[in-house]
């Protein structure tokens, strides 16, 4: 969450080949000099000669000239072109804060507690983790019962790390006195995981680790907004996605976790050309094809901050910006914080960019644009000027709304719980593709810190039995916009 990273707690291309063709014309004048012993009969065996030597040798050579990386890299391609044939599977995940319901018949989806103990279960080798902070097991606060589910989840890393021999890799934001993450330790101490802590701001000056992803096998996947918090499981809305049985976009994915992996060794540094075995080819020109759910997607991960992304790796920002331009009809944004603007620099500066895209995108084009942005004890009440700033566009002209969300408290235990009862999600959709990110929706976010983005477009409809995935988190959006947690502006009018 955006207020625990203020206070310190929260939140190639294809190789091609080229054959050159080489030409020698001999001048009359140096004929003769070769004539002595090239004999037109040899010409022919001459001919296979060289081929033999352009064919076989030349490729060794050159293969030996490659370094490890290099080869890797090529390797991976391959790998990837392979078996991308898999069909891959699609399922929204959830957190669904306690005793907040909705009305009957409203869309729900499984847990992202079941979601990751799913994930632990089915790993046979290897879990690579990539998360902010740690409190799955409710150090940090007056216990609270509903922290079981977090606790749950670590004995289950603890067992599949020390117990079925799973190789357990952790990259983390790097830990500080607000932030000390004991999980993890403690899992390294009973030789549980590895544990890399990524240090931005020696790396680049400011920032943190903001990414929350799972990693199984080179196979499963989950990316979404719940951190490795036992709230994240009962006390704070969450969403993510969780794919299975994806190694072409799951092996994509641990790029992106190798980056973290190689940032968070000791004295690391950016490097100033990142090795070849880290570049993609899967991006928002050239995304990857596949079955997911029984219908053709097209599918890429998006990631920041610019300076992690080797070769090939769409920036998140460029991602977010990619999807608003292709919707033809609406745009639904569901994000706990917005702001056109810089968060956590020493001097705030003026940040438009996607606030300009949606603008665009409802005033020049017409595009149905509702934003959902969360409203709890640690928001910044400027951000409801941003917000009116939006929502006076609304007119016949250009349809542009705008709600905030606020998860209730039903006790007075629950009101107590810090960094609780809100709604953290941070997601787009719109009628022909989904994003599904880690980052809140301002400035700091994809200027210097690190996130993934999870990208779709399915242009085709899913079949009798597969509601296509635009409609699922469109249906999510909605149950959300018109629920009795969502408020319309004009209920926060003491705010400015």
């Amino acid at each position: 969450m955006t207020v625990i990273e203020r206070t310190g707690k929260l939140d190639a291309g294809e190789f091609e080949l080229q054959f050159f063709d080489s030409r020698y014309m001999l001048k009359e004048e140096d004929e003769e000099k070769w004539s002595g012993w090239l004999k037109p009969s040899c010409i022919p065996i001459t001919i296979i000669l060289i081929l033999i030597i352009l064919v076989v040798l030349l490729p060794l050579l050159d293969h030996e000239k490659n370094d490890d990386n290099a080869t890797a890299g090529l390797n991976n391609l391959k790998y990837l072109r392979r078996n991308c044939s898999n069909t891959c599977v699609f399922q929204l995940v959830e957190s669904i804060p306690e005793n907040m319901t909705y009305t009957k018949g409203s869309p729900l989806h499984p847990s992202v507690f079941h979601g990751w103990l799913d994930l632990i279960e089915k790993a046979q080798n290897t879990i690579d983790i990539a998360s902010f902070y740690w409190t799955l097991q409710d150090s940090d606060v007056t216990p609270d019962p509903s922290a079981w589910e977090g606790e749950h989840v670590f004995q289950e890393l603890l067992h599949a790390g020390t117990r079925r021999g799973i190789h357990i890799r952790i990259a983390q934001n790097k830990p500080s006195i607000y932030q000390p993450n004991y999980d993890t330790e403690y899992l390294v101490r009973k030789g549980a995981a590895k544990v890399h802590s990524v240090d931005f701001d020696r790396l680049i000056g400011a920032g943190v680790l903001h990414t929350k992803m799972w990693l199984i096998d080179s196979q499963h996947f989950y990316i979404g907004s719940a951190n490795m918090d036992w709230r994240s499981l009962t006390q704070v809305k969450e969403l993510g996605v969780i794919v299975y049985n994806c190694s072409c976009l799951a092996t994509d994915l641990a790029k992106i976790f190798e980056v973290y992996w190689m940032l968070g060794k000791k004295g690391a540094d950016i490097p100033s050309t990142w090795p070849s075995s880290l570049y993609t080819n899967i991006n928002a020109e050239t995304p990857l094809a596949v079955s997911m759910n029984d219908t053709l997607t097209s599918v890429y991960l998006s990631s920041s901050p610019p300076q992690f992304c080797p070769n090939g790796r769409t920036n998140d920002i460029d991602s977010i910006l990619d999807v608003i331009s292709k919707a033809q009809k609406y745009i639904y944004v569901a994000v706990m914080d917005y702001f056109p603007s810089t968060l956590y620099t020493e001097n705030k500066r003026y940040w438009p960019i996607i606030d300009d895209a949606l603008r665009k995108a409802a005033v020049e084009r017409q595009i149905h644009v509702r934003l959902l942005a969360s409203w709890w004890n640690h928001t910044r009440s400027s951000m409801i000027y941003f917000l009116r700033s939006l929502a006076v566009l609304n007119s016949s002209d250009s349809y542009i709304e705008v709600k905030l969300f606020i998860v209730p408290s039903y006790s007075e235990a629950q009101g107590k719980i810090p960094f609780a009862r809100v709604n953290h999600n941070k997601y787009m959709v719109t009628d022909n593709s989904a994003y599904i990110g880690t980052s809140n929706w301002s400035g700091d976010y994809f200027i210097n810190t690190g996130g993934i983005g999870f990208i779709l477009n399915q242009s085709q409809t899913g079949t009798a039995s597969s509601q296509p995935i635009t409609e699922q988190l469109t249906a999510v959006f909605e149950r959300d916009w018109f629920s009795e947690f969502a408020h319309s502006l004009s209920e926060f009018e003491e705010y400015g």
